[in-house]
C-alpha cells in the first residue's frame, strides 16, 4: 500500500485490522494537507481552531501565526460541543462487489477514519448501523475507549452480509431523526438503492433530519465501473438482484443505454434534491482514493459551529 489514501479494499478485509489501517490513513491525509499550499487547513487541526474577529486574543497562538500567516486560537476541551451520528447502510447491495464487498469496506474504513477524526478534534461521534432496520446504534461519546469500541464494530462489519434481503433506507433515516435530541452532524454511507428505489421516501427522509437542524452529509457509494457505467464484456450474464433475488440472463449491449440513462437520472434527482434541501451530497466511486471523503468531511466540519 504504497499510498495510504488508496487501498486495495480486498486487503482490507484480510488484514483484519480496521482501527490501524483507518489510523494509517488519517495520518496520511493529513500529511498530506501539511504539504500542500492549497490545503486551507491548520496545521494542527486537532488542536487550534480559526480566531474569530472580535474574540479575546489571550490563547491566541502566535508560534503558529508566525508560520502559516493566519490566526489561531489553542482549543480546550471544554469548547468541544459536536456530536456526530455516522449512518452505515449494511444492506446487501453493499457488499458488492462480492470479490470485495466493496463498498461497506470503502465505507466502513472511511467511517472509520472519520471516527478517528472526530475524536482528534474532541468531538463525540456514533454509529448506526442499518439495513431494512437499524442493526446496531451506540451512544455518542468522544472517549478513546468508545472510538476503540467503535472501530471494532465497524471491523464487525466486513465479516459478512447481513441476512435480511431488504433496505429501508427512508424508514431508518426518519427513527434516527426523531432520535436525536440535540442540532447535530449526520454523516451517511449508503449507495441509496432499494428494492423499489422510492426517491420520495427518501427525500422525505432526508428533508426530516432538515427539519430537526441537523447538518447532513451524504455520501453516495457506487462502485462505479459496474454500477454506473454498467462496464462487462460482451457476453452472456445471468445477473441477480441482491435485494430481491430476481435474476435475469442477458448481455450487456442489450440494456447498457437504458441502464446508464436511468442511473444518471436517479443521481441526477439526488443530487438535485439535496441541494435544495442544503444536504451536502458526495458521489464517491470505491476505486479512488478515500481524500475526497476526508476533505468533505473535514469542509462539513469547518461550517459546523
Amino acid at each position: 500500500m504504497k499510498n495510504t489514501s488508496s487501498i486495495d479494499l480486498a486487503a482490507v478485509r484480510q488484514f483484519e485490522n480496521l482501527e490501524f489501517l483507518a489510523k494509517q490513513l488519517v495520518a496520511g491525509f493529513i500529511t498530506g494537507l501539511h504539504q500542500s499550499p492549497y490545503h486551507g487547513f491548520s496545521v494542527e487541526f486537532s488542536e487550534h481552531r480559526l480566531y474569530n474577529s472580535g474574540e479575546s486574543t489571550r490563547h491566541m497562538d502566535w508560534k503558529v501565526f508566525a508560520r502559516t500567516d493566519k490566526l489561531f486560537v489553542k482549543r480546550y476541551e471544554e469548547e468541544t460541543n459536536l456530536r456526530c451520528h455516522l449512518l452505515l447502510d449494511v444492506s446487501p447491495s453493499m457488499y458488492y462487489p462480492v470479490d470485495t464487498y466493496g463498498k461497506v469496506t470503502f465505507s466502513a474504513l472511511s467511517a472509520a477514519a472519520i471516527a478517528i477524526m472526530l475524536q482528534k478534534q474532541r468531538d463525540a461521534v456514533g454509529l448506526v448501523t442499518f439495513s431494512d432496520k437499524i442493526v446496531l446504534q451506540t451512544p455518542v461519546k468522544s472517549t478513546s475507549t468508545h472510538l476503540h469500541t467503535l472501530l471494532l464494530n465497524l471491523q464487525q462489519v466486513l465479516s459478512q452480509p447481513t441476512a435480511t434481503k431488504t433496505t429501508e433506507t427512508a424508514t431508518v433515516i426518519h427513527q434516527i431523526a426523531q432520535q436525536i435530541p440535540k442540532r447535530s452532524l449526520v454523516v451517511i454511507f449508503s449507495d441509496v438503492l432499494g428494492r423499489d428505489n422510492d426517491t420520495t421516501a427518501i427525500f422525505a427522509a432526508l428533508q426530516h433530519l432538515k427539519h430537526q437542524n441537523h447538518e447532513v452529509l451524504l455520501f453516495h457509494v457506487m462502485d462505479k465501473r459496474t454500477e454506473e457505467q454498467f462496464d462487462f464484456a460482451e457476453r452472456p450474464y445471468i445477473f441477480v438482484d441482491v435485494e430481491t433475488g430476481e435474476e435475469i440472463k442477458l448481455q450487456p449491449s442489450q440494456v447498457k443505454v437504458q441502464y446508464q440513462a436511468a442511473v444518471s437520472q436517479f443521481k441526477h434527482d439526488l443530487a438535485l434534491k439535496c441541494g435544495q434541501y442544503k444536504i451536502d451530497f458526495i458521489p464517491v466511486d470505491i476505486s479512488e482514493p478515500f481524500d475526497k471523503v476526508l476533505q468533505a468531511y473535514l469542509i462539513k466540519r469547518a461550517k459546523v459551529r
